[in-house]
């Protein structure tokens, strides 16, 4: 049997993917399990799009010696993508990761196909850069049609407020004060503005007098000379204020807000919070690595897969949530304050670690505390047990 090695063969594989349920359903958890924001929408809308693109690559890929090809190709569902979740106010960062989710998948299942038929190794390196090209340009065309609805969004957002906004603060330059001032963007007497942040399932949550607000990377995002009160945010809505800061400031916080937002969107909070209340969480966020071997080091005794194991670990960080108070946790958890003390007491027995006492080679109280509500998350996630009550 003659094996054909050539861009026509790739071709036939990806369209072959692109018609198979099964393929296209893989990439499409692939996608809601890198991004929980595309999870909470329908399966059906992330692979109608999933099918489209993958049919797309499977033309593409018949012009594998013409570089200029990616750029002639048909992008279309890559642009509705885009659109769709920016309407639906996905954040475009979580868009991202659901597409480079699908297409890192789509590339190992491509791999398994062409050897499969006989591609040889060598040319496999030449089908994977020329899919990670492909990728590159999906993911421009993706944001491309995310920006494109964004600016059109409905709502009545002005233009050019969306242009200044967009450019103090995802894109870091700062206008010209009368730039400013002709957009509604007023600083205090100081010349200090507040960057607030909020979800956009609540349009109405940053509409309060002196706010310049406009759609941006999925989110509602604003500036006001003063922060707003608990009664002016939309109920049920979540709100992240940053402390007043100049213009040249603004950006970093802006960051600072949207991972806040994130992060209690995730724990499903609402209500107005200040950006230092995620101070902590923010913190450790930022050592991924480092929490991972604390969890090992106190934690590591602890088996992931067994339910009771996982028990004593929510105790012990609703403990540490209340204040390492027996009653208050009992409390919280429906149960009796000697149900806390025998969880306590067997978590100490299985990992040799206490989070009353102090380790033996002395140290600060608070610090020791948080280590253990650090390694407790980093497991609890790794588990796959989200945070909360057992």
């Amino acid at each position: 049997m003659t094996v054909v090695h050539g861009p026509e063969t790739v071709a036939s594989i990806l369209r072959a993917m692109a018609a198979d349920s099964d393929v296209c359903g893989e990439l499409v958890r692939a996608a809601r399990t890198r991004s929980p924001e595309l999870a909470r929408l329908a399966e059906a809308e992330t692979r109608s799009h999933v099918t489209a693109m993958i049919g797309a690559a499977g033309s593409w890929f018949t012009a594998l010696d013409r570089v200029e090809a990616i750029e002639e190709q048909d992008f279309t569902a890559a642009l509705l993508l885009g659109a769709d979740r920016a309407v639906q106010g996905v954040p475009v960062t979580a868009v991202l990761r659901g597409v480079q989710a699908a297409l890192t998948r789509a590339v190992e299942i491509t791999m398994d196909r062409c050897r499969s038929v006989g591609v040889p190794d060598g040319a496999l390196l030449s089908v994977v850069l020329r899919m990670k090209e492909y990728g590159d340009a999906l993911e421009r065309h993706v944001v491309h049609g995310y920006r494109a609805a964004e600016g059109t969004a409905p709502g009545g957002a002005d233009g050019t407020r969306v242009r200044l906004l967009r450019q103090l603060l995802v894109g870091g330059l700062v206008p010209a004060a009368e730039e400013l001032a002709r957009a509604g963007l007023r600083p205090d007497a100081e010349g200090l503005l507040h960057c607030l942040v909020a979800d956009p399932g609540h349009p109405d949550a940053l509409r309060f007098p002196r706010a310049t607000t406009a759609r941006l990377e999925g989110h509602l995002a604003g500036l006001s000379p003063r922060p707003p009160r608990a009664e002016e945010i939309a109920p049920g809505s979540l709100v992240v204020v940053a402390p007043a800061a100049p213009p040249a400031g603004l950006h970093a916080l802006y960051r600072l807000c949207v991972r806040a937002l994130d992060l209690g969107r995730s724990q499903g909070r609402h209500g107005l919070y200040d950006l230092t209340d995620f101070a902590a969480e923010l913190a450790l966020a930022e050592q991924p690595l480092l929490g991972a071997h604390l969890s090992r080091r106190l934690l590591g005794a602890l088996d992931p897969t067994d339910g009771f194991h996982r028990q004593l670990a929510l105790t012990a960080l609703m403990f540490l949530d209340c204040g390492r108070r027996l009653d208050q946790t009992a409390a919280a958890l429906f149960t009796h304050p000697n149900t806390i003390r025998y969880r306590l007491g067997r978590l100490q027995q299985i990992t040799g670690g206490s989070l009353a006492d102090l380790p033996s080679a002395g140290g600060s109280g608070p610090v020791h505390a948080l280590h253990w509500w650090w390694a407790l998350t980093t497991w609890l996630r790794t588990a796959g047990e989200p945070p909360g009550h057992p």
